[in-house]
């Protein structure tokens, strides 16, 4: 397996302290905060089997930083429909966008900086590209293929929790787009507030799949964003819900 994704899995496994009770370790991502997706991910541990619904806390130096509920179900067959996948190039007709092109990383601050430079588990490839130092307003949504850097094995339960670990990228950022920002800039403060996953049909996240994200609002100081992750094949796998702390310090 290669040695990010290896990294990633020893990353987010967690230590029994006792009952009901776990570490987990995190690192430094250029900022003072956990990396949502890590957390989100928390109750991989709990595969449904024996529970119908489960709730976790997460507490980061004593205070509680994160509730998560989840529910389980045994899988049947049922009705069956989808939205189509849009139209947008294959990404082998895409360029690798993992971190931003070695002039721009140049201008960018030591935090973020840090940040792209970290070994990334999964590879991106974006419909549009992002102006990291010139944004403009566009439309509030995006499309972008990515897939882990590595074969992974047969394990439905291990690719979930991989995507919801990656839903965590690119996602609140989409409620930027409107309003010539980025997240790169030092005025501009964002954090999760809440972030919801469903689980449709069976997937890898070892094959590509594109994220295709939209933000039908922001306003007080929050943004909103959704999406629907496709499989190459045009399955609907998952879709995904975020709220967050979205506020310019200049306001």
């Amino acid at each position: 397996m290669d040695k990010r994704l290896t990294d990633l899995l020893q990353l987010l496994e967690l230590e029994r302290l006792e009952l009901n009770l776990f570490r987990g370790a995190s690192r430094d991502i250029g900022s003072p905060q956990v990396f949502g997706g890590q957390v989100y991910e928390v109750d991989r541990s709990l595969d449904g089997h024996s529970f119908s619904n489960r709730r976790v806390v997460a507490i980061q130096h004593g205070q509680q930083i994160f509730t998560m509920a989840a529910s389980f179900q045994v899988a049947e067959s049922g009705f069956d429909h989808q939205i189509a996948i849009p139209e947008v190039p294959p990404p082998e007709d895409l360029p690798a966008a993992n971190s931003p092109p070695p002039q721009v990383l140049a201008k960018l601050p030591e935090r973020v900086r840090r940040f792209f430079e970290q070994p990334r588990p999964f590879e991106f490839r974006m419909v549009r590209p992002i102006e990291y130092l010139r944004p403009r307003r566009e439309t509030p949504a995006r499309e972008i293929w990515f897939r882990a850097v590595g074969p992974l094995p047969e394990d439905e339960m291990l690719h979930r929790r991989l995507l919801a670990y990656v839903s965590d990228f690119f996602l609140l950022d989409t409620a930027t787009l409107p309003h010539g920002t980025s997240l790169l800039r030092p005025t501009l403060v964002m954090a999760s507030i809440d972030h919801a996953m469903w689980f449709h049909r069976s997937l890898r996240v070892d094959d590509w799949l594109l994220y295709v994200m939209d933000s039908p609002s922001a306003s007080g100081a929050r943004g909103f964003a959704r999406a629907s992750v496709f499989a190459r094949d045009g399955r609907l796998v998952a879709s995904a819900a975020q709220e967050g702390l979205v506020r310019s310090k200049e306001a």
